[in-house]
């Protein structure tokens, strides 16, 4: 047994199909309705009435009798079983022959029904046996086709999924208030369009407003009666009026009544608060997917026409199968009789050779034929019809044409193939259908419910509750993987860095002049569009951008007209196609006349040309390459006011000859190359303000004597390279103040060192050193950094005492066996600057200990203080200094 419940859910399935089916569908449903009913009806009769009755008719014996009339031979005929029976006495033996007499047949009953199942077979034709059974077949192999379209498996699913679609679009609030919002917006400019053309008029008295003759009716109050927009009576009856969204569309019906009558007064509405009802965050949300999912749906559903395929093709084998059986079945109308001669092959049981024969329902039988074959007749002019429409309609292009005078839909996309061929479909039901679905394809109605979300969920308030401040005071506010901006953003006046990161559609309207304080802009994946009138004003606040992408093209062209650009920052792939010889893809920079800080993070194979256009203000160039070998660098010769160059992951092998022409150059930091010689070093020497020089993370074997030259370095960095020995050139650098050789092959620390008297930094950590020269603790007595960790070091001289400003000591992993107790005088030491291990410490005096430790507790590994010095070789970063490039980098 099947309970309601589960039959009520088919007959909504079955109900929505009707959506789909034109007014000759339906026609041809009721038709086929009839000719199942005619066909079950011959069959009923056939069942229940079918039989042939016989009686005799033999020349050879009654040659000399007349033949009685039709009629009494039919009176005797149709009642055997009446006859007396007295016929049963007349026994039939061979050597009795009795004289007829009238119309004595000497027949038994048995005989009778003998004679009336062999003229049945053989007398009778097919048509008059078979034909309700073929009729029944023949209508439903029709019914099956009639509604083949709907359910074969390649196009149900797709008709499924386009009908349960519909059904969200029509109950969703979003869809009555879009209408609405076009409604008004079509009345405004109606209004404006009267007024235009109405002659001017000085009483003001006879001011009268002309009847505006709009006929369209509104889709707000379609599908009324759709199987899709049912609503129980009872429920709609007893319950009150809600101010929940869910009553939007009544209010906005009223709306467009009013609007729509004649004889109201031209009005002119614009949206208000009070006007316009905003959605919650639920029917938002289920707007925001029901947009998704018909963009799905339509992109599924264009790329195949298989419905109308599948449709064409039912509509024509409709079209054969009545075409063949009205061609055998109009011939068999003639065969159809009530009367029927039958000569069966039985004169030895029956002595008669002859039988005249009637069929009982013969009659029925014709006039049920000939009302099928005109149901059929009409079921065939109406697939005649239907296949003209298919063949004479471009069903797979649909345009909503009547939806593109409303101003605010005119964006709705044409469609084609499957979903165009639904959508004539469902026009042929109720045109208003389609309205309420392409409230969902327009692009504008999308952007108008993405800045009602927004303005709802991103309030200034909360805004302003997430912007944070840094060290240095400056407001910031990261905004991640929004559709698009809220308008709250443009009244933080307050807000100085701004960081959007993966929003699809960023757009900076003429609102960025509230935002006074900007001054950092950061584009992470974020392609952002800006209006002329907001250009104007990020060309004179804007100093600071960051751009990050995955291709040149996603850069805005507008990042190269900002005038008062002091720092930029590229992060991605610029060539073009990666030819050595062509140009990068963002393109002139001439416009960028204050830039003074450009750092690219990409794959260059040489150094962009257009760089030498901002050359005269160009201060400082970083390039990242990414292991990318950067093979060109001849364009840096002509950025001779360049005070500080940065190339790393760039593959070099060499110092470039182009750095000769960088006379103003301070910092050349080279770090994470492939440099194995420092020969070119000596061409360095034109480079006289070079203070900073960075060869860390590189190959080189051996310094060479020419780094004598550079006599205005105060920081060397040679750091995990393949170093063995330092030569004595070195130590001639009386200005150096920073030496970093951690991380090479060095055994002996020269006694030389002694000359750079103003060293503040020495690193030497990582090495093979097995003693420390007691000349460095006479003469370098502005030390106050020193790493000797990871080294063989078996003694720390007494000397060390002479270093009275050191403040950072490290001896770990070292084979050190006992300390000085002279590390005592090392007052700069004391609170953690003395990093050795705790087994270590111990053999210091009790004093020292205590003295050293401060309030620190004698451990391992002491805790940093605030006042630690910045060091390569010691780097401390403050919990406010660490910073990421993205909000999902510092999620990983």
């Amino acid at each position: 047994m099947f309970s309601l419940s589960e039959l009520v859910p088919l007959n909504q399935h079955q109900s929505r199909f009707k959506l789909l089916k034109p007014w000759w569908e339906v026609f041809m449903d009721y038709l086929v309705v009839l000719m199942l009913m005619a066909s079950v009806l011959a069959c009923t009769e056939q069942l229940s009435r079918d039989r042939v009755v016989c009686i005799p008719v033999d020349r050879l014996v009654s040659a000399n009798y007349s033949e009685p009339s039709p009629s009494t031979g039919r009176d005797v005929a149709l009642t055997p079983s009446s006859e007396p029976p007295t016929h049963v006495r007349h026994n039939i033996s061979p050597n009795h022959h009795s004289t007829a007499k009238g119309r004595r047949t000497h027949l038994v009953y048995q005989q009778y029904i003998y004679i009336s199942q062999v003229c049945y077979h053989e007398a009778l034709p097919l048509c008059s046996r078979f034909f309700p059974y073929m009729a029944l077949l023949q209508t439903l192999v029709l019914v099956a086709s009639g509604s083949f379209w709907l359910h074969f498996p390649h196009t149900s699913a797709r008709i499924e999924h386009f009908l349960a679609i519909l059904a969200k679009c029509c109950e969703s609030p979003w869809t009555s208030q879009a209408l609405s919002h076009a409604a008004r917006q079509e009345n405004i400019q109606e209004m404006e369009v009267v007024e235009e053309r109405r002659p001017p008029q000085p009483p003001p008295s006879s001011r009268s407003s002309p009847p505006v003759n709009r006929t369209r009716q509104l889709s707000l109050d379609s599908g009324a009666e759709s199987p899709l927009l049912k609503r129980s009576d009872s429920a709609s009856s007893a319950a009150p009026p809600s101010p929940c969204p869910s009553t939007l569309s009544c209010n906005s019906t009223m709306t467009s009544v009013s609007l729509s009558n004649p004889s109201s007064k031209p009005m002119v509405m614009v949206d208000s608060p009070q006007q316009v009802i905003s959605l919650d965050k639920s029917d938002g949300e289920q707007a925001r997917a029901l947009f998704e999912r018909v963009r799905k749906f339509r992109s599924h559903c264009e790329s195949s026409d298989v419905i109308y395929k599948v449709y064409l093709a039912q509509t024509i084998f409709k079209l054969l199968m009545v075409m063949l059986i009205v061609s055998y079945t109009i011939p068999l109308l003639s065969s159809l009789s009530f009367t029927h001669t039958c000569h069966p092959e039985a004169q030895a049981l029956v002595s008669y050779t002859t039988f005249e024969c009637i069929h009982v329902i013969s009659p029925l039988i014709r006039k049920l034929l000939v009302a099928y074959l005109t149901l059929l007749g009409l079921y065939g002019m109406l697939n005649f019809y239907t296949l003209s429409w298919i063949l004479h309609s471009s069903l797979r292009q649909y345009s909503f044409h009547s939806l593109k005078e409303l101003c605010s839909l005119r964006d709705v996309p044409d469609l084609r193939n499957d979903l165009a061929f639904l959508l004539h479909m469902l026009d042929q039901y109720d045109p208003l259908l389609a309205q309420r679905l392409s409230v969902f394809l327009s692009p504008v109605s999308e952007s108008r419910l993405l800045e009602e979300n927004l303005e709802r969920r991103w309030g200034e308030e909360k805004l302003r509750a997430m912007a944070t401040v840094d060290a240095d005071g400056c407001s910031k506010l990261q905004l991640v993987a929004l559709p698009r901006l809220p308008p709250a953003l443009f009244t933080l006046s307050q807000l100085q860095v701004l960081k959007l990161e993966l929003i699809t559609d960023a757009r900076f309207t003429a609102q960025v002049a509230n935002m006074t304080s900007l001054r950092e802009l950061h584009l992470y994946h974020c392609t952002a569009a800006v209006d002329p009138s907001a250009l104007g004003v990020l060309q004179e606040r804007l100093e600071v951008l960051q751009l990050t992408f995955t291709q040149a093209s996603e850069i805005p062209s507008w990042v190269l007209s900002l005038r008062s650009l002091h720092e930029l920052h590229l992060s991605g792939r610029l060539s073009s196609d990666g030819g050595v010889g062509r140009s990068w893809a963002l393109g002139s920079l001439r416009q960028l006349r204050h830039l003074r800080m450009l750092v690219i993070r990409g794959m260059l194979q040489r150094i962009p040309g257009e760089l030498c256009e901002v050359a005269g203000s160009l201060a400082r160039l970083e390039i990242y390459n990414d292991g990318t070998r950067l093979l060109v660098l001849t364009g840096l010769k002509r950025m001779v006011d360049l005070t500080e160059l940065l190339l790393q992951d760039c593959q070099l092998e060499r110092l470039p000859s182009a750095l000769l022409a960088l006379t103003n150059l301070r910092t050349l930091d080279l770090q994470h190359n492939n440099i194995r010689t420092l020969e070119e070093l000596l061409g360095l020497a034109h480079l006289r303000r070079l203070s900073c020089l960075r060869l860390a993370y590189n190959r080189v074997l051996a310094l060479p004597v020419s780094v004598g030259v550079l006599r205005g370095l105060e920081l060397l960095d040679l750091s995990n390279n393949q170093l063995q020995s330092l030569p004595p050139a070195l130590f001639t650098l009386r200005r150096l103040r920073r030496l970093l050789l951690a991380g090479n092959l060095i055994e002996v620390l020269p006694a030389e060192v002694k000359a750079l008297q103003l060293l503040t930094e020495l690193d030497v950590s990582g090495n093979r050193v097995e003693s420390l020269p007691p000349e460095l603790f006479n003469s370098c007595l502005e030390m106050r950094t020193l790493n000797v960790a990871h080294n063989s070091l078996s003694l720390l001289p007494g000397g060390i005492s002479a270093l009275s400003q050191l403040s950072r000591l490290d001896l770990r992993s070292n084979s050190l066996e006992a300390l000085p107790a002279e590390l005592g005088c090392c007052s700069g030491l004391r609170g953690g600057g003395l990093l050795v291990e705790a087994w270590l410490f111990v053999s210091l005096p009790p004093h020292v200990r205590d003295f050293l430790s401060g309030s620190c507790l004698p451990s391992a590994t002491y805790s940093e203080g605030l006042s630690r010095p910045e060091s390569d070789s010691f780097p401390y970063f403050s919990p406010t200094q660490w910073s990421f490039s993205s909000a999902l980098e510092s999620q990983i």
